[in-house]
C-alpha cells in the first residue's frame, strides 16, 4: 500500500503504511533474531520509510532510517559475505546515507559512503559480469562520486570518475537499445563529461560531449512525448548548448 501511495504522490500516506509496516516487522524481528529473513524485511521497512522522508526533505530523519536499514544489513552481509542479494543491500544502503550526507553538506562523509558502495558494486561485478543489475549499480557509484568530486572543485578525479561511468554506460546501451533507463544513463554521462569539461574552460570538448548526449535525448523525447523527464532533459541539453 505505501508503495502505490508513493507513487500517486501521497507523502504522508506512504509513510504512515510504511510506519504500520514497521510496527509489525520490528515484532516479528524481535521474536525470533534468527530469523534472517524477517530482518531483512525490517531493514526493507527502515529504508522505504527513510525514502519517504528523503522526499519530503526530511535529511535528517531520512539518514537515521538508512543508518537503521543499514545496521542490520551490515550483520546479515557479515553473517553470509557469499549472499549476494545482502551484499547488495549494504551497498544500496551505502548510497542512501551517502545521499542524506551530501544534502546536509557533508560532501567528506557522502564520498566515503559513495565509495563503500563502489567497493561491494566492484566485489558483485567481477563476481558476475554478466549481471547488468550490478553493472549499473557500479555507473551509479561512479556517477555518485563523480558528482562529490566535481563538487569539491576536483575536475579531473571528477572526469576519471565519470569517464569509468561512461565505459559501463556505454556497454549497456549497445547491449540493449530497447533499454531506454539505460540509454538515458549514457546521455547523462556524456552531459555529466561535458560540465567538468565546461568548467575547465574545454569549450569545445564540452560541446562535443553536450552534443552526444543531446542526440540521445532527442531519440528518448521523440520516443514519447508525454515522458516529462525525457522532455526536460532535451530542454536542459539545448540550454548547456547555447551556453
Amino acid at each position: 500500500i505505501g508503495n502505490v501511495k508513493s507513487s500517486q504522490g501521497d507523502g504522508p500516506g506512504a509513510l504512515l503504511s510504511h510506519r504500520q509496516a514497521l510496527e509489525i516487522a520490528e515484532k516479528l524481528a524481535k521474536g525470533d533474531p534468527s530469523n534472517t529473513k524477517w530482518q531483512r524485511d525490517l531493514s526493507i521497512c527502515h529504508n522505504k520509510i527513510g525514502a519517504a522522508q528523503a522526499a519530503k526533505g526530511d535529511s535528517l530523519d531520512a539518514l537515521e532510517s538508512f543508518r537503521k536499514s543499514h545496521a542490520i544489513r551490515d550483520r546479515l552481509a557479515i553473517r553470509d559475505p557469499s549472499n549476494t542479494e545482502w551484499q547488495r543491500d549494504l551497498s544500496v544502503s551505502y548510497n542512501r546515507i551517502g545521499e542524506m550526507q551530501e544534502a546536509q553538506g557533508a560532501d567528506s562523509e557522502a564520498l566515503e559512503s559513495y565509495r563503500k558502495a563502489l567497493v561491494i558494486a566492484e566485489k558483485l561485478t567481477a563476481r558476475d559480469p554478466a549481471n547488468m543489475e550490478w553493472r549499473r549499480d557500479l555507473w551509479v557509484s561512479y556517477n555518485k562520486i563523480g558528482l562529490v568530486q566535481a563538487g569539491q572543485g576536483d575536475g579531473p578525479r571528477a572526469l576519471e570518475s565519470y569517464k569509468k561511468g561512461l565505459e559501463i554506460a556505454e556497454k549497456l546501451a549497445a547491449r540493449d537499445s530497447t533499454n531506454m533507463e539505460w540509454q538515458r544513463d549514457l546521455a547523462i554521462s556524456h552531459d555529466q563529461i561535458g560540465d567538468v569539461q565546461a568548467a575547465r574552460g574545454e569549450k569545445s570538448a564540452a560541446l562535443a560531449s553536450y552534443q552526444t548526449s543531446r542526440v540521445i535525448r532527442e531519440r528518448l523525447a521523440a520516443r514519447d512525448a508525454s515522458n516529462t523527464e525525457w522532455q526536460r532533459d532535451l530542454s536542459i541539453s539545448y540550454l548547456k548548448i547555447g551556453n
